[in-house]
């Protein structure tokens, strides 16, 4: 994360990753919370106040369906709270949507180190995933129904598809 950035974090809770969030993008910056309950949003908001952070703020939502505008941050945060959605699926959309190009994804999905991963909402790329022993690509078909995942490992490439379900 760096200054000024705008941060969206799924599953807020009681805040703490949005405080650390919001130490990272500095006053210029901001930070949004969303967690699914009203008592984490009030005990988070407490937790704001008391906390002095002004540049972050939390909503009340699900992560499967996110209160922000199309292309509105630079970055999606996830401490494992993505493992707990029935729509995985749906959560990737909503994060991509939400995502401006360019956009970082920083998630924990299985309770390990964050995977970082970057890309273009139009295009893709090769990542190199610092103290990670992998390259990683990531990239989505031009008409947004496919995630898509590839690493290349001790010359082995692995790839993982993400098929999205429309409403038709």
């Amino acid at each position: 994360l760096k200054g000024g950035e705008t941060v969206l974090d799924l599953g807020s809770g009681a805040g703490f990753d949005c405080f650390l969030a919001a130490r990272k993008v500095g006053p210029g910056g901001k930070v949004i919370g969303v967690d699914m309950t009203p008592e984490m949003v009030g005990k988070a908001r407490e937790n704001a106040r008391k906390g002095d952070y002004g540049n972050v703020e939390f909503r009340l939502g699900e992560i499967e369906n996110l209160p922000a505008a199309d292309g509105s941050v630079d970055a999606v945060i996830s401490n494992c709270v993505i493992n707990l959605s029935p729509d995985k699926a749906r959560v990737f959309v909503e994060a991509y949507r939400v995502l401006r190009p360019g956009g970082v994804l920083l998630l924990d999905l299985a309770g390990r180190e964050a995977l970082v991963r970057r890309t273009a909402r139009s295009g893709e790329g090769w990542r190199e995933c610092p103290g990670l022993p992998y390259r990683e690509r990531v990239g989505w078909s031009p008409d947004g129904r496919r995630v898509w995942t590839e690493r290349t490992w001790q010359g082995e490439l692995f790839r993982h598809d993400i098929w999205i379900p429309t409403d038709e």
